[in-house]
């Protein structure tokens, strides 16, 4: 069993590794540097907000992972990271924004004194965490390696969920389900955007029952009126206004697995094409949800949401979701697989997206969206219960 506290069993992680090493192999690697903290937390459970540093986990195709970072991020490693403390390394931190040398050094040490310094090293080259400054330090250390680029390399070994991920997900749902009803019976004109996402995070963190609240990698986006035209708005001080649409696009988070979910609440009245293109959304999610089976493809489910929206004349371009899971800031998805027109990822049993189809029209935009699970057998399963609508309030 881990000797600290990660989340899983030994068995669940030591699933992960072999996922992980025989595509190791499959690229011709000896040995994979991996800098996303959703990687390492999926292969080590090490927790901790000290991503803002320099840290990774090296995986060899035998022995146990090997957590690096900061000295006092060490310390944290041995109260969540399941490997023995041998295999738990950290750095001085006069290595810490220093202008005359770089945590890669000592990183290059360490692959030296491991035999790697002629081998064939893997490295998250498209990732927020692994800088262009390291990746430059690291390969002038170690001029006789090889290094190659294995961006998505872990990430791909993430999308189909196990038993033990799926019971983490359907906790996060369950905490998603509360905060999003939070923020619909919240919402009323002259309730402060602030004030009313204080009492988001607050229904967040506090959970549902014994399943606590984790931060979610994503902030919450509420964005209202022609603010709501446009994704990725998150909150100011504005009061909310009669005649405006707010959605909300929320998850709730469970030991960092999240189930993102997006409901919209219009203030008064909506105008006849807003209600117009709720009945397009809703059976185009029916369309998406049904075309969502094993043995179909990503591009399956956006082509199903697509064809119904330009039946009722509505235009829509881009990505209508993707593969959610373990994640940490700036992002919940797991960047591998898209929901969308040229992405032919096959659908298998224990996978799980954000269906995504929102619209953003010229003055309001509407949100409504489910994670689902690909089962066994029929269409996918939404992890949320919540009615799927837009949510309208009286305000005389």
């Amino acid at each position: 069993m881990p000797t600290g506290p990660a989340p899983f069993t030994q068995a669940e992680y030591d699933r992960r590794i072999a996922l992980t090493r025989a595509a190791m192999q499959d690229a011709g690697l000896d040995a994979m540097f991996v800098t996303d903290p959703s990687n390492q937390a999926w292969l080590t459970g090490y927790d901790g907000w000290s991503f803002y540093v320099h840290q990774g986990v090296l995986l060899r195709m035998e022995g146990e992972p090997i957590w690096w970072g900061r000295h006092m991020d060490m310390l944290g490693g041995r109260r969540t990271c399941w490997m023995s403390h041998d295999n738990i390394l950290g750095y001085g931190d006069h290595y810490v924004q220093s202008t005359v040398r770089h945590p890669m050094q000592d990183l290059a040490s360490h692959l030296g004194a491991l035999g790697l310094d002629h081998g064939r090293i893997g490295v998250e080259m498209e990732n927020y965490y692994y800088s262009a400054k390291a990746h430059a330090v690291l390969t002038e250390e170690l001029p006789n390696a090889t290094f190659i680029d294995a961006t998505a390399l872990v990430n791909w070994q993430r999308l189909v969920k196990s038993d033990e991920e799926l019971s983490f997900i359907r906790k996060a749902a369950r905490i998603s389900e509360k905060v999003m009803q939070t923020a619909i019976d919240r919402a009323a004109p002259g309730v402060r955007k602030n004030d009313l996402v204080a009492d988001i995070f607050h229904a967040g963190i506090t959970g549902v029952d014994d399943i606590w609240g984790d931060y979610p990698a994503i902030v919450p986006l509420t964005p209202s009126g022609l603010d709501a035209t446009a994704a990725h708005l998150t909150w100011n001080g504005d009061a909310m206004r009669e005649g405006e649409a707010t959605f909300f696009e929320l998850s709730g988070c469970y030991r960092r697995y999240h189930a993102p979910l997006c409901r919209t609440v219009f203030l008064g009245t909506p105008p006849q094409d807003m209600l117009n293109a709720e009945q397009a959304q809703l059976e185009g999610i029916e369309a998406g949800l049904n075309a969502a089976r094993a043995g179909n493809r990503t591009c399956d489910i956006a082509n199903a949401f697509i064809d119904v929206l330009k039946k009722h004349g509505i235009h829509r371009e881009g990505r209508c979701g993707y593969p959610i899971g373990l994640s940490y800031p700036p992002d919940w998805g797991e960047r591998t697989a898209s929901i969308r027109a040229e992405d032919e990822t096959v659908l298998q049993p224990g996978m799980t997206f954000h269906f995504m189809p929102a619209l953003w029209m010229d003055t309001w935009g509407l949100e409504t969206t489910e994670t689902i699970l690909i089962t066994e057998d029929g269409s996918a399963e939404a992890l949320c219960t919540l009615p799927r609508k837009l949510f309208i309030k009286d305000v005389q």
